[in-house]
């Protein structure tokens, strides 16, 4: 093997290494959700730390089937913005943005323009997002550690 090799193997092991690192899990706090608008339920379970947060979101439609997936991304104040990445009930997968407002011990799901950036969807910057009318208005269920 030529030392160029050797160099280039050295290099991507390293920053595949740096790239996968994990955070501390210890530093984020569990939270679980649960909110219904007429006859649907959604379920979310949140980890999140001052910065980041991950977890499960469950939306099951009344006599239809249920939308099932991951949700991750950063906080910025009292805003949680990033993508739910989900099986539809129909069995496709979709990606979708993700924003919710954290107020009184309450999440509120936003709702914005949907656009595009890098393949992915986010919502458009420079319109806001509403959270005056959310589908979803997530109250915090408490649970006790065992």
């Amino acid at each position: 093997m030529s030392k160029r090799s050797l160099l280039f193997v050295v290099l991507s092991l390293s920053i595949l290494v740096a790239c996968n690192s994990k955070e501390d899990k210890d530093t984020y706090k569990f939270s679980l959700y649960r909110a219904v608008n007429k006859n649907d339920t959604a379920t979310l379970t949140l980890n999140k730390n001052e910065k980041r947060f991950f977890g499960q979101y469950e939306i099951t439609h009344y006599e239809i089937g249920k939308d099932s997936g991951d949700v991750e991304g950063n906080i910025v104040g009292d805003t949680l913005k990033g993508s739910f990445h989900y099986k539809t009930h129909g069995g496709s997968w979709k990606r979708v943005p993700l924003a919710l407002l954290q107020k009184d011990n309450k999440l509120f799901l936003g709702t914005g323009v949907i656009g595009t950036y890098l393949n992915l969807p986010c919502y458009i910057p420079d319109i806001p997002i509403d959270y005056t009318n959310p589908e979803f208005l997530f109250e915090e269920i408490k649970v006790e550690k065992k």
